[in-house]
């Protein structure tokens, strides 16, 4: 086993991300994915055929999933990594943005065998996490994050400590609705400046340097403008996710969100035109079509 070797389990845009992150600081790294194309983006050489053959290789895995449901099914499924024994504990390094208490069950599930887990999910894009301007919000056992601290300055030199496992991920909800408001509201004042003959390059200039401003404008300002959204940060599909576990959180506590409820309609409505996988950006063309359909 190579402890040096980070391992990278799901080698879409964050999996992706961390590895650019990790070889500009000096990390090998190996990954897996059940897509063919992913792991041919990755390359060939440095993937392997199983997680298990991952964790044979490396002590120290990042989890990049889609939801919990594929992370216990990686852990915990009939080919997980705790079927297998292991001479010392694996570190788990869920990045993934879940439902808080069952991340929590996950972890407290996993760490009775052999296996160490701490939560790490990142507020920002898959660029920011590779060009190293990520947020890690850090949930566990605080003895596991100084030890494991050159991994995680690998993966995002900010970082700050949520509490225990569970906690990082309602933080990473909570940021994601301001987030995503934020970005519905620059995506209707473009549409809107638009409509009524405002140049959206000179516009989005001056938002910019308005007391609207907002690091949004920056990351999906120019997409918005030029309305490309085919080289994805962050899509479309994943924002869905994550707006239905604060929804759920939300209704859990009798708390009504109308603007995150009306978010969700118009992430939903680009589902519906086949953009799931295009930059989330394109909520844009959402609140566009809505004027041409009146």
């Amino acid at each position: 086993m190579d402890k040096k070797a980070i391992g990278i389990i799901g080698l879409g845009l964050m999996g992706q991300a961390f590895g650019k992150s990790f070889h500009s600081n000096g990390f090998s790294t190996l990954g897996f994915d059940i897509n063919p194309e992913r792991c041919a983006e990755f390359g060939k050489e440095k993937t392997t055929a199983s997680v298990i053959e991952l964790s044979q290789q490396c002590q120290t895995l990042v989890l990049c999933l889609f939801d919990s449901h594929q992370i216990r099914e990686v852990l915990h499924g009939s080919n997980g990594l705790l079927t297998q024994e292991n001479k010392e504990p694996l570190n788990i390094i869920c990045t993934s943005t879940c439902e808080p208490d069952e991340i929590a069950q996950i972890a407290m599930q996993s760490n009775r065998r052999p296996m160490r887990f701490l939560e790490l999910p990142i507020s920002g894009t898959s660029k920011q996490v590779a060009d190293g301007d990520g947020l890690g919000l850090m949930g566990g056992d605080q003895r596991l994050i100084e030890e494991l601290a050159p991994i995680l300055d690998a993966m995002c030199k900010k970082r700050m400590y949520v509490g225990d496992i569970g906690s990082a991920s309602k933080a990473k909800l909570a940021i994601n609705l301001v987030l995503g408001l934020h970005r519905a509201a620059l995506a209707e004042g473009l549409v809107f400046g638009s409509r009524i003959g405002l140049d959206p390059n000179i516009l989005l200039n001056l938002l910019q340097n308005s007391a609207a401003a907002s690091s949004v404008m920056k990351v999906k300002g120019p997409m918005m403008v030029k309305r490309e959204f085919d080289q994805p940060q962050s899509r479309v599909d994943q924002s869905l996710k994550d707006f239905g576990l604060i929804k759920k959180l939300a209704d859990g506590k009798n708390q009504p969100l109308p603007l995150t409820t009306q978010y969700i309609e118009l992430l939903q409505s680009c589902l519906d035109q086949g953009e799931g996988k295009q930059d989330n950006a394109i909520i844009l063309e959402a609140i566009r079509r809505r004027g041409e359909s009146s």
